[in-house]
């Protein structure tokens, strides 16, 4: 029997370890110590440790480490070079070495081999083997979880390729889909979130001319979707590690090729510029009210990049209290899921996690959709001649002066 460790124990480690523990004798490893820690008082099925001694007698290494980009937005591989090291160090002959963090076509074989042929001198394909099975969890959501998505499975040669498909098989509810190759596998996880991305900033830019023109997008888009092949997407706010990061390893990926990925770039130019316009447009009706911007108090409603979700990577909730805060500094921002020390060491911003239901603001503003919001009553939090803004159509029409 295989013997499994997981390398990277966040959002999609943890619960892969879980899943290959209910099948097979599984380790999993976070050079985290604190983070280890936290998930041994848990009881998980597995063991979870920080010592590379403990991960050497493991036939299968999966790697699912973060891959993120760097100021510029260039793909910032190191954390998965790292991983590399840890398991080229461990690797025995016949083993075989899985990744499943997202990254643009060629990385598995043309970084991350020459490390494990480097370090532990062995060969691909003759002492060693790799594959490639992108995650695909998407944080927050009870449906789609890891056992009960269709995963993609690839391998350096048929053999290899043969043996990952079934090992996922054996504790996937609904299969796999095995790729050509582990380059089409790589491509093939990135153009998803790309897809996204594009089909949202097009959502986006929809909402700002309709905006422009006084028609509500939303009741635009309930019309629009009585077709029955119109894709219903949403206009919002695109955070988190993947939507608003993968593109990046594509879009620099092409440049290389001599490719300008414009369509890609421009979806990437106006979603992350979409804080700044809620801001703004929140001034713009603050404005028409006759409410002066300057010091008046505001309130926003969430700061996680997604609902009903504590994950806060790359919320562009922070956008809209900065762009807020050229105009006053008498801003709170308010989320019952997301950590406040987490938000404070990563975004340098105090939030709450509660109202303070004694408090009257000049303006609203609602950017994330929590289930916990459903409850608030607004009215007993605005000043006379208040303005609530709802990025996500959350609020009755009638309650609101403007929405995405």
């Amino acid at each position: 029997m295989h013997k499994i460790c997981v390398i990277g124990l966040g959002y999609v480690g943890k619960p892969l370890a879980q899943l290959f523990a209910t099948k097979y004798p599984t380790v999993g490893f976070d050079t985290d110590k604190s983070k280890i820690e936290k998930i041994s008082r848990e009881k998980p099925q597995y063991l979870c440790t920080f010592y590379e001694t403990e991960i050497k007698d493991c036939d299968i290494y999966i790697v699912a480490v973060p891959t993120p980009v760097d100021q510029n937005y260039t793909p910032n591989l190191q954390p998965l070079i790292s991983a590399t090291k840890i398991v080229a160090g461990c690797l025995k002959i016949n083993d075989t070495v899985i990744y499943e963090s997202t990254v643009y076509p060629g990385v598995t074989e043309e970084e991350c081999v020459p490390v494990l042929e480097k370090i532990s001198g062995m060969k691909l394909n003759k002492d060693f083997f790799v594959g490639y099975s992108p995650e695909r969890i998407n944080p927050g959501d009870d449906k789609h979880t890891v056992e009960n998505i269709q995963k993609v499975t690839s391998g350096s040669n048929h053999e290899t390729a043969e043996m990952i498909d079934k090992l996922y098989n054996s504790v996937l509810k609904n299969g796999t889909y095995k790729a050509p190759s582990i380059k089409v596998a790589e491509a093939a996880k990135i153009i998803e979130n790309c897809q996204r991305d594009i089909n949202i900033a097009f959502i986006n830019e929809l909402a700002r001319i309709f905006n422009a023109m006084g028609i509500d997008t939303h009741e635009v888009l309930e019309a629009a979707a009585t077709k029955w092949n119109f894709l219903k997407f949403e206009p919002g706010l695109v955070g988190g590690h993947c939507i608003s990061v993968d593109p990046y390893y594509l879009i620099n990926k092409a440049k290389v090729y001599g490719v300008y990925p414009r369509i890609m770039m421009n979806a990437r130019r106006l979603n992350d510029g979409m804080g700044e316009y809620v801001a703004n447009q929140t001034i713009k009706c603050m404005n028409k009210k006759g409410i002066v911007v300057k010091d008046s108090t505001i309130l926003i409603l969430g700061f996680t990049f997604k609902e009903n979700c504590p994950d806060i990577r790359n919320s562009k909730v922070a956008d809209i209290y900065h762009t807020l805060t050229e105009y006053t500094h008498n801003i709170e921002i308010v989320d019952p899921l997301a950590d406040k020390q987490l938000v404070m060491n990563d975004f340098g911003i105090q939030i709450t996690n509660e109202i303070h239901v004694n408090k009257k603001y000049d303006a609203i503003i609602l950017a994330v959709a929590h289930n916990d919001f459903k409850s608030i009553d607004i009215t007993t939090l605005k000043n006379s001649n208040a303005v609530v803004y709802d990025v996500k159509g959350f609020f009755d029409r009638k309650m609101v002066d403007g929405r995405l």
